[in-house]
């Protein structure tokens, strides 16, 4: 998979894609991820990319042609599955849509800044809004990032345990069951017995409860 990203500031995301699961999965050829500065594809002095809203109001806006520069000099050279642009607007993020989006080939990320981007970039190159929550960034670089992460997990092969991620929360809408390592005994803190069993019918049984019961308390509105 290919995971292209349109950034004012993509310093920013150097040191996120460098270490843990994502570096192997590049490093294993199982995952491409290429950072773009959209200040390297304007016509303006100074890399300008932003500018006051037509018709006033407070806070600068991303310009249209920077913006599209960018994007058809990289379809150029990749057909994308996905435009996606990342505004607090769009579609709210999931573990579903991180499932169907780990299906794709290639995909295109677009990093909002300022009040957003030129609403004509919308209208006639993005195929897909998603918003990471219900807050407002100061720019779409963070849940880029978490984009990549959620999806670049899914990637067969990058876990080393490939049914780990089909244990995470989410992924059946029940959170994750408690989890225990070493040592048995801490303090007293004794790990459940049923985990000690090696009687594994029985200890999926006991997870599957215990997701249920961690699920009705916490996050009833999954079960609805």
């Amino acid at each position: 998979m290919k995971i292209d990203i349109i950034s004012v500031v993509p310093q920013l995301m150097e040191s996120f894609f460098a270490h843990s699961i994502l570096k192997r999965a590049r490093e294993k050829k199982l995952l491409e991820v290429n950072v773009f500065n959209v200040r390297d594809y304007t016509n303006y002095k100074h890399g300008q990319v932003d500018d006051y809203q037509f018709g006033g109001s407070a806070g600068l806006v991303m310009m249209i042609e920077p913006l599209v520069n960018a994007i058809e000099s990289l379809q150029k050279n990749t057909q994308y599955d996905e435009v996606i642009f990342l505004t607090p607007d769009g579609e709210k993020f999931n573990q579903k849509t991180a499932n169907a989006l780990s299906l794709k080939n290639n995909l295109l990320l677009i990093c909002g800044h300022y009040k957003g981007i030129d609403q004509r970039v919308r209208d006639h190159f993005i195929t897909k809004e998603i918003s990471i929550g219900d807050y407002v960034l100061s720019g779409g670089e963070l849940g880029a990032a978490i984009l990549t992460d959620a999806i670049g997990r899914l990637l067969p092969g990058v876990l080393n345990d490939e049914t780990s991620a089909l244990m995470d929360s989410f992924q059946d809408n029940l959170l994750a069951p408690p989890v225990y390592t070493r040592p048995e005994d801490f303090r007293g803190w004794k790990v459940p017995e049923i985990l000690l069993s090696g009687n594994h019918a029985k200890i999926n049984e006991w997870r599957h409860e215990q997701s249920l019961q961690r699920t009705k308390e916490k996050r009833p509105d999954l079960l609805d």
